[in-house]
């Protein structure tokens, strides 16, 4: 048990590990050595982190999710049960790709619904939303809400996490029915231009 965040005793936490204050590690969790996590995160049962991974403040990784090197969640991120990330575009188990390794990026606020796959060399725009069982293989704009698979965009989902009408005809802006934050659509990029 540490002084500033809690751990499982059956959690093993690799010498280096950097973990923020507040940040609890449920049980089976492994960390690795390199890993940087932020303040009151949660980790729960059976997550993995690797050494190349970074994961901001208030992030939440539901059990059995596995995060690889060169994956990097921003701030207010959830990861739900049993999704996967990857890191390697094209894996054979007999050719060494350590060093071609892709970058995900999950921006501040997104969410990442229950068995979705993360194709990795992505980023997933701020506060969107992927669906339990989505395959993400490009890019997510921020607010986008993402399914199928491979995932389409079927709509917008707003900061508080409930899809937006579209606007009508002739009109550029969209209201959150639930806090009266207004958001502006041009063209195809939603952006959040007013909250209270």
């Amino acid at each position: 048990m540490s002084s500033h965040y809690q751990v499982h005793s059956s959690a093993i936490i690799d010498a280096g590990a950097q973990i923020g204050e507040n940040t609890r590690v449920w049980h089976f969790v492994h960390i690795c050595g390199g890993a940087i996590i932020g303040k009151q995160c949660s980790l729960g049962q059976n997550v993995f982190v690797g050494n190349k991974v970074t994961i901001g403040n208030n992030v939440k990784i539901q059990n059995n999710v596995s995060v690889y090197d060169n994956v990097h969640l921003e701030d207010d991120v959830f990861c739900g049960p049993s999704m996967v990330f990857t890191n390697v575009y094209n894996p054979r188990s007999f050719i060494e790709r350590k060093n071609e390794y892709r970058d995900t990026l999950v921006k501040k606020g997104a969410t990442l619904g229950a068995n979705c796959t993360i194709v990795c060399g992505v980023t997933i725009g701020e506060y969107s939303l992927i669906g339990a069982g989505a395959v993400i293989n490009k890019d997510v704009k921020p607010f986008a809400l993402m399914v199928g698979v491979p995932a389409k965009q079927i709509g917008w989902i707003s900061k508080y996490g409930e899809q937006l009408d579209l606007p009508l005809e002739g009109e550029t802006q969209i209201c959150c029915p639930h806090t009266s934050a207004i958001y502006k659509l041009s063209g195809s990029h939603l952006t959040l231009i007013e909250e209270d």
